[in-house]
């Protein structure tokens, strides 16, 4: 399997590992089939992320999908980083092998997972938005 230099990159010096101890949302995803485990923490000021940290429990894929999801969000409004798809992830990234797809799916989710909750806290989630995160509850596999 052939990987590009910037998920080797991403792999081997990942961005933003870590936690958010006083994070505004978290969100945490997995994939039983694959065993894949990711955990995004947001730090959200005036609607902007202005920190993300990220802990995987999974392949090399998944490490800098979720590396490479969290650069992308950072400083971007809550709507701009709804919007951030797992395609333009591995674009990023200049590609995914094809087996290694679902690992972009996951970060996506991830980043999604706390931005529901953070839409919960601070009561936004509304019938209106709700569709946005109707894919966190679909196996992507």
């Amino acid at each position: 399997m052939q990987y590009s230099d910037k998920v080797m990159d991403h792999f081997m010096n990942p961005r933003n590992v870590g936690e958010i101890e006083d994070a505004s949302a978290s969100g945490t995803v997995g994939n039983a089939k694959c065993g894949d485990i990711m955990k995004v923490d947001l730090k959200i000021e005036d609607n902007v992320i202005v920190d993300a940290k990220f802990k995987t429990f999974g392949c090399g894929s998944a490490i800098a999908t979720s590396s490479m999801a969290t650069e992308m969000i950072i400083g971007k409004t809550v709507e701009e980083a709804l919007s951030i798809t797992n395609k333009a992830v591995a674009e990023a990234l200049d590609g995914l092998p094809p087996i290694k797809m679902h690992c972009s799916l996951l970060a996506e989710q991830a980043v999604k997972a706390a931005i529901k909750e953070y839409y919960e806290k601070t009561g936004r989630l509304n019938d209106e938005n709700k569709a946005l995160f109707d894919m966190l509850e679909e196996d992507p596999h």
